[in-house]
């Protein structure tokens, strides 16, 4: 099937690799629908884009490309909404806010996106302890960080 996205015009997709959020994304709770696009081979950079309306599109990285020791616990509650039977069907990416300057860019680590590859099920979660990672980590500026 054929949709249209915010970044890439008209894509083609498969209905499996179509992502359920049952509770949608923050500020979008009824958009349920999602796939996960490629920007380009050689950048860390994907579309988290929304089936059921072409504008809604966000721009998601692996966080753990620009943040070697990003790490946090996925709650029982969360564990059991993805479904999740085990840890390494899980994909977590973070929603990027771009600049016109790259380096000035930001990663959204308080609240990853998680995937369960498997099951086809996605959430967005808050991490609890709020002061570990912030809502706005510099993509570009830190030493170790993919530029």
């Amino acid at each position: 099937m054929n949709i249209e996205t915010k970044f890439l015009g008209e894509v083609e997709i498969t209905q499996e690799e179509i992502i359920t959020f049952e509770f949608g994304l923050p500020g979008f709770p009824e958009l349920q629908k999602f796939v996960i696009l490629s920007l380009d081979a050689d950048l860390p950079l994907a579309v988290l884009q929304s089936t059921e309306e072409a504008q809604i599109g966000f721009v998601v990285a692996y966080p753990f490309i620009f943040k070697k020791d990003y790490v946090f616990d996925i709650s029982d509650e969360d564990k059991e909404d993805l479904q999740i039977e085990n840890e390494e069907d899980v994909l977590a990416y973070s929603i990027v806010t771009l600049k016109e300057s790259f380096a000035e860019s930001t990663l959204n680590l308080l609240a990853p996106i998680l995937v369960n590859t498997n099951k086809k099920l996605g959430k967005q979660i808050v991490l609890q302890d709020n002061a570990a990672y912030p809502l706005r980590f510099p993509i570009g500026s830190l030493e170790g960080s993919a530029k």
